[in-house]
């Protein structure tokens, strides 16, 4: 169970929030992430919305529902969970169609490949494709027909894959939810049906997955927030049960994808290889250091699952069992698919692909485009076979600029909040060690940096701020 966490939370102060914008702008300049589209893509974009390609299949009578966090615009799901008779579940999901209407090498579709994914930033989005079609025709708002490509997977009782279809299909979706009013929903027993049984099977699917030796890190995040007072804040910010189990929908459904494209021999997977003996003896020397307790007959995995993130000692050697889960790619094939190790994902637990959100990233369009014609019997058009190759390159570098983004965010938005503190003294959570530095987390604001001094890992300490440069986006402490 991932913790139930109240945010920590520390305002920017108001004479400073000015240039925190325009840190913020700096670095997507840096980055090379432009926020606006031109003129020719606005306009393919506009006219694309007005003539999508549209399926022959209707779907519009399985009432789906979006879940997603609050005030989302950019749609790529919808779910109706079911129960079989007899036991087991029937998962239906809808994942909106992007190839209906970007076509390959018109405008939307070079402008992409050049965006590759959606960048967030806490004052200003940079959208994959423009508005007109990400949060609009494309997206699968409510009480709108959309094209999208329909997923149906029968589980078992205990959450296994049982059968696959799918089927381009027109869908509308009855209602946009969110993560709070679900979560509040479910506990007071009156979810709505198509997302009363979330919580039942996204449970079954994470124990199934277990099983497999996935491996998932409650690690809380930091998060910048612009709040309804206007302030911009700081937090550290766990996952919530809602959004855990829906994710699970979204890898049941990656599993499922990949599985469709090896069979077919074609297609682009999401790949990260089993860490190595010495990256696994270190970790467990560590949790044997710290007081963690690992048996022999457990995985690394099933001893993170059985941990309270929300006690310091366990969150530092999440922190630090991250590194097991180090080498994550992209692995495209057409006519010779991977084996073993090399087509597994070992944080989910096999092999896996990004299908789930193609207003967002742009893999997702082609990998949904090879399932869709494997599943059809049909030769994967050109336009998306012509690609593959490209996809591991572009989006790995994407994914590099995208964590770079998010650690600059971050990094500038804690040095902005402590400018102004350089000497003072701070209570903090000692989360990875390393000679002579260590990484520690404090306690308010939760901000995280390096810090100069012997410490233990696991432990709380005090520490004093050395160094908070805005300029450099850095900060630094020393034991106090």
């Amino acid at each position: 169970m991932h913790a139930r966490h109240t945010p920590d939370v520390a305002a920017v102060p108001d004479d400073r929030r000015g240039d925190l914008v325009r840190g913020f702008a700096a670095l997507r300049d840096q980055l090379g992430i432009a926020v606006d589209f031109p003129p020719d893509v606005i306009a393919a974009a506009e006219q694309a919305a007005k003539a999508p390609r549209l399926p022959d299949h209707d779907a519009t009578d399985i009432p789906f529902v979006t879940l997603d966090p609050p005030g989302s615009k950019d749609l790529d799901q919808a779910v109706h969970l079911g129960a079989k008779k007899g036991g087991g579940y029937v998962v239906h999901y809808a994942i909106a169609d992007v190839a209906a209407f970007v076509a390959g090498g018109d405008p939307v579709d070079t402008e992409a490949r050049r965006r590759v994914q959606t960048e967030y930033a806490p004052d200003q989005v940079a959208l994959l494709h423009p508005s007109a079609l990400s949060e609009g025709s494309a997206s699968l708002l409510p009480d709108q027909a959309r094209p999208a490509f329909v997923w149906t997977i029968e589980l078992d009782a205990d959450g296994s894959q049982t059968s696959c279809l799918l089927q381009r299909s027109m869908v509308r979706s009855r209602q946009q939810l969110d993560y709070p009013g679900v979560e509040a929903a479910l506990a007071a027993g009156n979810a709505p049906d198509p997302i009363a049984l979330l919580g039942e099977i996204g449970k079954r699917r994470r124990t199934a997955r277990q099983a497999l030796g996935s491996l998932d890190l409650p690690v809380p995040e930091q998060q910048v927030l612009h709040q309804a007072d206007g302030h911009w804040s700081i937090t550290l910010r766990a996952e919530s049960d809602v959004e855990s189990w829906n994710a699970e929908i979204s890898l049941l459904t990656g599993m499922a994808a990949a599985q469709i494209m090896l069979d077919a021999k074609v297609g682009v997977l999401r790949t990260l290889p089993p860490a190595s003996p010495d990256d696994l003896a270190r970790v467990r020397k560590a949790a044997t250091a710290i007081g963690i307790d690992w048996p022999d007959s457990k995985t690394a995995g099933e001893v993170l699952a059985a941990l309270d993130p929300s006690v310091p000692i366990n969150a530092a050697f999440a922190d630090l069992a991250a590194e097991l889960l180090r080498g994550a790619g992209y692995t495209a094939f057409d006519g010779n698919p991977p084996t073993g190790d090399a087509a597994v994902h070992a944080g989910i637990g096999g092999p896996y692909a990004h299908v789930t959100a193609p207003l967002r990233r742009l893999c997702d369009r082609f990998a949904l485009e090879a399932c869709a014609a494997a599943v059809a019997g049909q030769e994967l058009p050109e336009w998306a076979r012509s690609a593959l190759g490209t996809l591991p390159d572009l989006m790995a570098e994407s994914d590099k600029r995208s964590h770079e983004l998010d650690r600059g965010v971050v990094d500038l938005t804690e040095a902005w909040l402590l400018a102004d503190r350089v000497g003072e003294t701070f209570d903090a959570m000692v989360v990875d060690v390393h000679h002579d530095q260590a990484t520690v987390v404090l306690d308010e604001p939760p901000v995280r940096g390096r810090c100069d001094g012997k410490v233990e890992l696991g432990t709380r300490t005090k520490v004093r701020l050395t160094e908070a440069d805005p300029a450099q986006r850095s900060i630094r402490f020393t034991t106090a």
